[in-house]
């Protein structure tokens, strides 16, 4: 395998990470607007950790979730699939960045560092897959 495209397997996984971190903080999971008339028009927007409501003169009131337990079962599996999806990017990452060939740590031996990017590409696939809600 050639070191440009190594490299170039090693920033698409960083960028996989940082989109993960965006989405995992972005508040907008679901949105659901109420509209009564022009004037009671309530919007509803939730995201894994906290839930606000936005009148229609613009206020918004959030609030976060009052308990782990008192969730519904969708978003418990969502918080631990997005948090190992996150994990999982990090090890990628370090392992990404022992196993590039450019970057010498010590004596380590090409094999092993290839062997290092193929665990860490499939480290990101798999944060991949778990950052598919």
């Amino acid at each position: 395998m050639s070191l440009a495209v190594e490299t170039f397997g090693f920033f698409m996984g960083a960028l996989g990470l940082l989109m993960l971190g965006v989405t995992l903080s972005h508040s907008s999971w679901r949105v659901s607007t109420v509209h009564g008339s022009v004037i009671t028009t309530n919007t509803i927007f939730e995201n894994l950790w906290f839930s606000c409501a936005t009148d229609s003169m613009g206020v918004s009131n959030c609030r976060e979730f009052p308990s782990l337990l008192a969730l519904s079962g969708y978003i418990q599996a969502c918080r631990a699939l997005m948090i190992t999806a996150i994990f999982l990017g990090f090890l990628g990452l370090f392992l990404g960045i022992v196993g590039l060939r450019c970057v010498n740590i010590g004596s380590m031996e090409l094999s092993r560092k290839a062997k290092l990017a193929a665990t860490a590409g499939a480290l990101h696939i798999l944060a991949g897959l778990c950052g598919m809600v």
